[in-house]
């Protein structure tokens, strides 16, 4: 038991021992006494017995120490379901009480796990403690080692319902439990079915996952990892991480519970603990009632998996068992090991996760058997034997036993030592005898098996003569030599051997060259091919022994050098060379029996052929190949093996001529004039590629021309003639000359096209009218058949205008005063023959050709001052052809008018003309020879005379505006209207500017100056132009008016007596301004004038009581001209209502209530168009802010 375990024993536990209390505290020691530690839990109670024989009970949480006079655990009772186990912390003991496992239920559910509260401790009458058990925990006497545990892990174990009752334990349920129990009672019955269904298809088990562990003050506390299963992972063996993971989450509801329910299997118990073995006992995870079958029971069939650490508890774990059973025996452990025990629980192929671990402690045992012991110093009269420890199993060993045969040989040993010591010395033994030893090791727990038998012999007298050594392996510059013990020699004795060699050459006899008990060893560092005598001396501590009989050995001759570069001796011809090579300079000690050519005829000296094997160092290389390069080396045999290959030699045979060709080809038809002749490369190019070919013709057997000279292997032999024989050979050459001629080939040319014709005559017979006339040139063999005139007006772009077999034709449809261009061919059955030399021929001139484009010009177009387009026209026209002579002047033709001669331009103005009228006009052009023809008629149309300016009048006038009006039309223009109208006013400096310019009949003019006059004058524009300005009209504007008012102020002076004062206004322009006040009484319609004068205020005597006046104000312009005397008034303030009323000695003022009625004023167009501006563009600005800051940012 111990303190810090999560929850207490369902019923109190009772303790009972001997041993009394400490009356205080004892040091633990190596002494006979010991202090005991006795764990006592929350909400149990321990129980001892006094000296006296009082009883008295310890209530947890306590650690009671105790006194144990041998060392041994103290006899504890405990009530039934318990035991006790031991742990050592720090070199104290620890007694602590666990509970057993339940025993198996065979009922349909298995134990609800839920902790019940704790009951407190009871002390029970002496006659229910039975006596003491009169065994002690450690099987053996002496201390417990190190090797226990100092750290205990207790399991919760909680019974069935009935179970506990039995104990007098609670069936209360905590509300956590309560939850868990209801949760998992409705899942699995919701799966009770299902399952059934899902055997064959199992869901996938979760992983392992370990429970959080703390630790406190050396002690280890296990919290309860609770039905965790969101952090337990799927496991499946044989599929891929991607699947498990897909599949993981795809797991239901139902897989979930079943885990949850799973992993509420019990921490498992450790009991009947011993040195290799422990007994496991756990409870099997709780199971439902099933409502359906009444409460009758169906067992749930549970696999277990053992998973044991023995690396601490958050170790590894490996599986130990996998069965059905809740009891398991493991066999097999370490003796006094910490293991660390989990147990998993699995059902339908779902495994829960593993509950807590348990932990316990292996007991110590006999050590183990150790090594035999080995020999490290011998004589002839003693041994001095030594071992090393073994292990000791959990227990310290005290003593090794050495056991001996005393040289008898017979198997029977004897002890000849016995203690702590880990080497002996055994002395007074005989020269040369062997003895036999055997060890064993001893601790608390008993003796360990003998270990192997051993023989080892003493030393004798000094070793006998050796054999000879023998030779194990020779190479080129050392010797492996071996040799054997001298006979007689015991197999353990140590002795030492010299090898000594003598090199005869230096004169110097014998020298050691290896000292050691080794029986091999090789020699370094000598010379190839050279004799050596070796001889063997063995020896120990007592003495040497005799030379064995030296024995000759002979190291192994070295390969030989490299020959010489091969040379060629004498003239390479084109199929044989002969070379000859040196020797190497050294042979590696040993004669050269045999020299090798190898010759490769690849450039790169990939492939090497043997070509000769002999003593010779001469050879003749024959059967070659002309024009090719051959590779040459030579290596060298001897019995010290093969040498390295010398540098390759190059030599290249001489190409010769090549052979014969094939007689060319004939490559196609012959033709008239040319053959296509072809050839292939002879079979025997001489070993040089073939570079050039020769190709020679004859026409007669005695004459031969070479036609062709080339590397192609075809060849077109041209300016043949036709229907006649050619013979033609060929030859091929290399870099060695040209070879023969090939045998002749025969050809015959076929007929060819006509020669071409000679320089056709042309004879003009008219200005449109040619005669062409030629002769027959030579056919080559064939009749012509036909000739064809090409007659064209550019040379180079002529066409076919007679194909027959005549020798003239005439030309007609021609242009005067042109040249054309003209050439004759000749055609036969073999071809069309070269077109003769072209020949120009110029036609006569004539009258001008007709004018092709005449049109109208616009009025923009014309820079004349005198063009008016309603009596004018203006024509051009493009000049024509003249036909060989310069046009003169040409003819207009129009209307029934007679026709207008102009000279040599292509524009012209008609004038004279009647206004809107439709004239058709024609031109033709004139030259020399006579008159062309008349180009196309042209209609143009004359435009109707402008219009007269309309009458002006003064519409509306003001002191700054004047609104004009002319003519009858609408103030707004209609889209028919195709007058337009040129508004022109007076600046100061006389001179007319423009105002307006459009088709309106009205016009506004602004800003202009109070009584003042102004001129203008106006002109209607129409197509026809602009008309005559209208005479000069003049208006004046009137004076303005004076401003309105603010309205008046009024103050009371007593009851019947009020003073109205207004503002003032400055003169205008020189100007007075006079005042009129009006007032209105009570309920009046009309304003009567009070006062009239330049003042601006007015004292109002008659007021009456409670009644209300209204007065207003306004100002009035004075104005002296010429005419006479004029007022202008301006209009009225707003109103003010004065109410007369009594005065009152409360108030703190004499002021009556006074109400201003503003009459509303009316904006002028000016200020509506600038409040409306303003207004658009503060929306203008908020728009582009918005934008702004929300769109763009």
């Amino acid at each position: 038991m111990m303190a810090d375990h999560p929850s207490t024993l369902d019923s109190t536990a009772l303790l009972t021992t001997e041993i009394p209390l400490l009356p205080a505290p004892i040091v633990n020691g190596e002494g006979g006494q010991q202090v005991i530690l006795v764990q006592v839990n929350p909400g149990e109670a321990f129980t001892i017995r006094r000296e006296d024989g009082q009883f008295q009970c310890i209530t947890g949480p306590a650690q009671v120490p105790m006194m144990s006079p041998n060392g041994s655990v103290p006899p504890i009772y405990v009530p039934p379901g318990y035991a006790q186990q031991v742990i050592e912390d720090n070199g104290v003991r620890r007694v602590v009480v666990v509970p057993q496992p339940p025993d198996f239920h065979t009922g349909s559910h298995a134990v609800i796990h839920r902790p019940p509260p704790p009951i407190p401790g009871f002390i029970p009458l002496p006659a229910m403690m039975p006596p003491p058990p009169r065994h002690i925990y450690s099987p053996g006497a002496g201390d417990v080692t190190s090797q226990y545990t100092p750290q205990y892990h207790p399991a919760q174990i909680y019974g069935d319902l009935d179970t506990l009752s039995t104990h007098g334990r609670s069936n209360l349920r905590d509300e956590r439990s309560n939850k868990i129990h209801e949760r998992l009672q409705k899942k699995l019955k919701d799966r009770h079915v299902v399952q059934k269904d899902k055997l064959n298809s199992p869901p996938f088990s979760p992983k392992k996952s370990s429970s959080p562990i703390n630790e406190s003050n050396g002690l280890v506390k296990v919290q309860n990892p609770g039905l965790n299963t969101g952090q337990s992972k799927n496991k499946h063996k044989g599929k891929s991480g991607s699947q498990v993971e897909a599949e993981t989450q795809e797991k239901d509801e139902e897989t979930k519970a079943l885990e949850a329910f799973l992993s509420t299997v019990s921490m498992p118990v450790a009991s009947d603990i011993q040195a290799r073995c422990v007994t496991l006992t756990w409870s099997p995870p709780s199971s439902l009632i099933s409502e359906e079958n009444d409460g009758k029971c169906t067992p749930d069939l549970y696999n277990y998996e053992i998973l044991l650490s023995s690396n601490g508890k958050d170790g590894k774990y490996k599986v130990t068992y996998s069965g059905e059973k809740i009891n398991v025996t493991m066999d097999d452990l370490r003796p006094a090991t910490d293991y660390h025990a989990r147990v998993q629980a699995e059902s339908n192929c779902v495994k829960g996760n593993p509950s807590e671990a348990v932990s316990f402690t292996t007991q110590s045992c006999e050590p183990e058997t150790p090594n035999p012991p080995q020999i490290t110093k011998r004589t002839k009269n003693s041994l001095t034997l030594q071992w090393k420890a073994s292990c000791d199993n959990g227990s310290k060993i005290h003593s090794y036993l050495l056991e001996w045969d005393e040289g008898k040989g017979n198997e029977e040993f004897c002890q000849c030592y016995y203690g702590l010591q880990k080497q002996f010395r055994l002395t007074k033994l005989s020269p040369a005898i062997g003895y036999t030893f055997r060890l064993a090791a001893k601790n608390d727990m008993g003796m360990s098996g003998f270990s192997e038998e051993v023989l080892f012999y003493t030393s004798g007298s000094a070793p006998t003569m050796p054999a000879s050594p023998t030779l194990n392996k020779s190479g080129v510059s050392w010797l492996s030599v071996q040799w054997t013990k001298p006979s007689g020699t015991p197999s353990d004795e140590g002795i030492s051997y010299i090898l000594e060699m003598e090199d005869e050459t230096s004169g110097y006899g014998f020298k050691p060259k290896y000292d050691g008990e080794d029986l091999t060893f090789t020699v370094k560092n000598l010379r190839r091919s050279t004799k050596y005598k070796f001889r063997v001396i063995a020896y120990n501590s007592e003495g040497k022994s005799s030379p064995s009989e030296g024995v000759e050995f002979m190291t192994c001759p070295d390969r030989p050098g490299a020959p010489s570069k091969p040379s060629v001796k004498g003239k390479v011809h084109a199929h044989s060379f002969r070379i000859i090579w040196e020797p190497p300079k050294d042979n590696g000690g040993a004669t050269i029996t045999k020299h090798v050519v190898e010759m490769s005829e690849e450039s790169d000296g990939n492939k090497w052929d043997v070509v000769y094997s002999g003593a010779a160092r001469e050879h003749l290389c024959d059967h070659l190949s002309p024009g090719s390069s051959y590779r040459l080396r030579v290596y060298c045999i001897s019995d010290g093996g093969q040498s390295l290959v010398s540098d390759s030699l190059c030599v290249a045979t001489p190409a010769v001529l090549p052979g014969p060709c094939q007689p060319p080809r004939l490559q196609g038809r012959p033709r008239a004039r040319e053959v296509q002749l072809r050839w292939v490369p002879p079979q025997l190019d001489g070993g040089s590629p073939v570079t050039c070919y020769s190709l020679e013709m004859s026409s007669d057997p005695y004459e031969h021309r070479e036609v062709y000279q080339g590397s192609e292997l075809e060849c077109t032999v041209a300016s043949l003639l036709p229907g006649k024989v050619y013979n033609f050979r060929l030859r091929a050459a290399n870099k060695a000359g040209f070879g023969p001629f090939s045998e002749k080939c025969e050809t015959t040319t076929a007929p060819g096209p006509p020669d071409q014709c000679k320089t056709p005559q042309v004879t003009c017979r008219s200005a449109t009218c040619a005669l062409i006339r030629w002769e027959a040139p030579n056919n080559n063999g064939a009749e012509i058949t036909e000739y064809r005139v090409e007659w064209g007006g550019m040379d180079g772009c002529m066409h076919i205008c007679y194909c027959g077999p005549g020798f003239s034709y005439e030309v007609k449809g021609l242009s005067p005063a042109i040249v054309y261009y003209c050439r004759v061919q000749a055609v036969n059955v073999a071809g069309s023959g070269h077109f003769s030399d072209v020949v120009a021929s110029l036609t006569p001139a004539s009258v001008p050709a007709a004018v092709t484009s005449l049109w109208g010009l616009k009025d923009d177009e014309v820079n004349s001052s005198s063009y008016c387009p309603s009596t004018c026209l203006a024509i051009q026209w493009e000049k024509p052809s003249d036909h060989g002579s310069e046009i003169t002047a040409y003819s207009v033709d129009y209307g029934d008018k007679l026709p207008i001669t102009v000279y040599k331009t292509t524009r012209y103005i008609l004038d004279n003309l009647q206004p809107d009228t439709t004239y058709r006009i024609r031109v033709q052009a004139l030259n020399n020879l006579g008159a062309g023809p008349f180009s196309h008629s042209v209609k143009l149309k004359t435009k109707p005379l402008p219009p007269d300016p309309p009458r002006l009048e003064c519409a509306v006038y003001s002191h700054q505006n004047l609104k004009l009006k002319w003519g009858d039309g609408a103030s707004r223009p209609l889209p028919t209207d195709s007058i337009q109208y040129h508004l022109q006013m007076e600046d100061r400096n006389g001179r007319f500017v423009s105002l307006y310019r459009g088709p309106c009949h009205t016009y506004k003019v602004q800003r202009l100056n109070e009584s003042t006059s102004y001129k203008f004058c106006i002109q209607a524009c129409n197509e026809a132009g602009e008309g005559p300005f209208s005479p000069e009209y003049v208006f004046t504007t009137p004076k303005s008016l004076p401003a309105a008012l603010k309205a008046p102020r009024i103050d009371r002076i007593n009851e019947h007596t009020c003073e109205v004062t207004w503002e003032s206004l400055l003169p205008m322009k020189g100007d007075p301004i006079i005042y009129i006040l009006q007032l209105m009484v009570g309920k009046d319609s009309d304003f009567k004038q009070l006062y009239k004068g330049p003042c601006t205020s007015f004292r109002y005597s008659a007021l009456q009581l409670n009644c209300e006046y209204r007065f207003r104000v306004c100002a009035i312009r004075q104005c002296q001209d010429a005419a006479g005397h004029q007022d202008l008034i301006g209009p009225y303030s707003a109103t003010v209502l004065f109410i007369s009323q009594r005065s009152e000695p409360q108030t703190s003022t004499n002021k009556d209530t006074v109400e201003a009625t503003r009459t509303t004023r009316t904006l002028s167009d000016e200020q509506c168009a600038a409040v409306i501006l303003v207004l658009f563009a503060i929306f203008s600005i908020m728009i582009a802010f918005i934008i702004q800051y929300f769109v763009i940012k």
